[in-house]
């Protein structure tokens, strides 16, 4: 977790301050048609497919309460998710780790404050995943073996991870 923690950027100065300046000091991507990217206007609000969304209690890059208005600005279906820890600890909270998580089902009211969506949720002691997992399943087709790996040319090495992660 503390090496994810320490791992930099890697995005170019130029790219990095676009980035900073329009996502988070302008806040440009909530407003339709504010950035244009290859001649394309971004709207969020066209984005009609599911979307499980997690924002962590304790984060300080972004607020759980910014990170709930996805379910404002996306035009399908949300399902938002508060876990609890911070910015990477609560993404990386595996099962039978610690910590807890709060949801909404879907036949509840909306909310339409993130103050009124957290006062109306469920706290669940565990991690959030097993929560993922339930509804992607329920959007996802029967489970099927992969497609063979390599080719005549590219025969594969070995089996998945490889042997560099066994490396110090």
């Amino acid at each position: 977790l503390l090496y994810w923690n320490s791992d930099g950027t890697r995005m170019t100065r130029a790219a990095h301050s676009w980035y900073l300046r329009n996502t988070y000091v302008e806040n440009n991507l909530i407003e339709p048609g504010k950035i244009t990217l290859k001649d394309e206007a971004i709207d969020l609000g066209n984005i009609r497919q599911d979307t499980y969304a997690v924002g962590a209690e304790k984060d300080h890059i972004v607020p759980w309460d910014a990170a709930w208005r996805v379910t404002q600005l996306f035009g399908g279906d949300v399902r938002f998710v508060r876990a609890s820890s911070g910015h990477i600890a609560g993404s990386v909270n595996p099962p039978g780790g610690k910590g807890a998580y709060w949801t909404k089902e879907a036949g509840d009211a909306p909310a339409t404050t993130p103050e009124q969506w957290l006062q109306s949720a469920t706290r669940h002691e565990g991690s959030w995943w097993p929560d993922w997992t339930a509804w992607l399943s329920a959007r996802s087709g029967r489970k099927s073996a992969p497609p063979r790996m390599g080719s005549s040319k590219y025969p594969p090495l070995q089996d998945a991870p490889g042997t560099y992660v066994l490396e110090r």
